[in-house]
């Protein structure tokens, strides 16, 4: 063969192997001796630990290396900002209890993930991600840290999320911070973990925990669940006490748990539910909550049995994959005995603004209130603070902007009118005219939704690339949402949103988990590479 052409046919030869290996993922090659407890669930935790298996100190240390191996190494997810100095030694003195044969419960034990906007005395900063808070160290564990302590868990660290919870930038990534960089997707690493409680997804869907808790104003917890192949529980506005957490709005914020499965999102659910003096909105709650345990006895595999389910069909058709996993889903209802009905519900043309309107005026009063509480060593004062420190920040401002900090700042105080009419605005449009009105009108259990599209790529120049989702409903209702996994799209997770009335947790619960029973579609991340 002459040279020419054999130099010809080897750079075809490469070319074509070039075109395969690179169009191809692949999955990373992780070497650490921590994968025993990959999938492991609370009821299985607490089994180990009754039987004396496992201790809480070998869980969390098994976990810390996960972290070290995972997240700041190998795939490097950077879904952890700080890891808890403090988790070993939590960890013994639970021991020491289970020894002494005192268990505070079902979360005896379990290592949590905080979201980085989520109140914490201790060690660790709350940050929301913003270098101007990057040494903030509040002096009182927020409502939802304090109940989790009490219950046994082990806060391990904080998680990374989107830059004061995505209410900053006109444009933006999901999961970049001023602290805490760039979050990626456990999946396809390349793609994006959406946010803004980024982190706690990752650290999920990773098994760098067992559970963690995010916060949601519009999103933040079901696109994230979404991305990542989780379970995420938006819950009803006043289930959960906000007070210790960073605001966006008083009237759509909400923590809530993010778990591998439906039965431990509800074992969590029970251990942080209670009545706070610190947060009015939790007034409503009493009578309407679960505590302890509780939570568990509505999970049952025939729970779809007899439930009128809504399908909003508007929120379909902006991906046919999507759509195929709807319907799936849909004839899997029916399969079992449910009953699934397409409804109509207002467009958000007829809420949207008027919510964005109250997220202005509600952020620059609830931020100023939080950074007041901090004292006198708050780094910054109000929003006019904040915004001149961003702009000598060498970091702050290097691929995003300030635009919505901006915005707020130009805001009256909650007494003006246009605060008063868009917040009445919105609320009857969701709620009076929307959820209730359609539940009521068809006789609804409940109602059903694709959550959103599959990760699209991380892109720090032009930021988020979203395609669809259904968050925004429930969330301007300040009603419960609860999303698990419906399949996959080219090796990416794809989830399903039930949601409905106010306090319906329950029927949620129910019907989420015997979804997932019979259907299984959760698959843990294999961390594949692109090109």
């Amino acid at each position: 063969m002459k040279p020419k052409i054999f130099r010809t046919i080897l750079l075809l030869s490469i070319t074509f192997l070039c075109l395969i290996t690179c169009s191809v993922p692949e999955k990373q090659n992780l070497k650490d001796n921590t994968s025993w407890i990959e999938e492991m669930t609370i009821s299985d935790l607490q089994k180990k630990y009754a039987d004396g298996q496992l201790t809480v100190t070998k869980v969390v240390q098994t976990y810390l290396e996960r972290i070290e191996a995972i997240d700041k190494n190998g795939p490097e997810l950077n879904s952890i900002i700080i890891v808890n100095p403090d988790a070993l030694a939590i960890a013994d003195e639970l021991d020491r209890e289970l020894k002494e044969g005192k268990s505070r419960g079902p979360m005896h034990g379990v290592p949590v993930i905080l979201k980085d906007n989520i109140d914490t005395h201790d060690k660790m900063p709350t940050t929301a991600g913003a270098t101007a808070l990057r040494d903030s160290y509040p002096d009182r564990d927020s409502f939802i840290a304090k109940k989790l302590r009490e219950a046994g868990a082990v806060i391990l660290g904080k998680a990374n999320l989107s830059e004061w919870a995505n209410f900053r930038a006109d444009v933006s990534s999901s999961g970049w911070s001023g602290v805490g960089g760039q979050t990626k997707n456990p999946y396809i690493l390349d793609r994006n973990p959406c946010g803004s409680s980024s982190g706690s997804g990752v650290s999920v869907s990773a098994n760098l925990c067992m559970l963690a808790i995010g916060t949601e104003t519009n999103g933040s917890i079901v696109c994230p669940s979404n991305n990542n192949g989780i379970v995420g529980l938006k819950p009803t506005v006043g289930l959960l006490s906000r007070s210790g957490i960073i605001p966006i709005s008083f009237t759509q914020d909400t923590p809530g748990p993010m778990g591998r499965t439906v039965e431990d999102i509800a074992t969590a659910l029970g251990a942080i539910t209670g009545i706070d003096e610190n947060d009015s909105k939790t007034v409503a709650s009493e009578g309407k909550f679960f505590a302890g345990n509780e939570y568990t006895r509505f999970l049952k595999a025939d729970g779809v049995k007899g439930k009128r389910i809504g399908l909003l069909k508007k929120s379909m058709g902006y991906s046919d994959k999507v759509d195929t996993l709807v319907y799936k889903a849909v004839s899997w209802l029916k399969n079992n005995g449910a009953e699934v009905i397409e409804v109509e519900m207002p467009e958000e043309s007829k809420y949207g603004n008027a919510s964005f309107e109250v997220l202005l005026y509600e952020f620059k009063s609830g931020l100023e209130n939080y950074f007041a509480g901090l004292g006198d060593d708050a780094p910054v004062r109000n929003l006019a603070d904040l915004i001149e420190f961003n702009l000598k920040d060498t970091v702050e401002l290097r691929y995003f902007d300030q635009k919505l900090l901006e915005m707020a700042e130009k805001k009256g105080d909650l007494d003006s009118q246009e605060y008063k009419q868009a917040l009445a605005k919105m609320l009857k449009a969701t709620r009076e005219n929307g959820i209730d009105r359609v539940m009521d009108e068809n006789r609804l259990d409940a109602l059903l939704a694709p959550t959103g599209s599959p990760a699209w790529k991380t892109d720090l120049v032009l930021g988020d690339h979203f395609v669809g989702g259904s968050s925004s409903l429930a969330a301007v209702a300040g009603y419960p949402a609860i999303t698990l996994p419906m399949g996959f799209i080219e090796n990416l997770p794809v989830g399903i949103t039930f949601f409905g009335r106010a306090w319906s947790e329950p029927v949620l619960l129910e019907i989420a988990y015997s979804y997932e029973q019979g259907t299984r579609h959760r698959k843990a991340p294999g961390f594949l590479l692109t090109d």
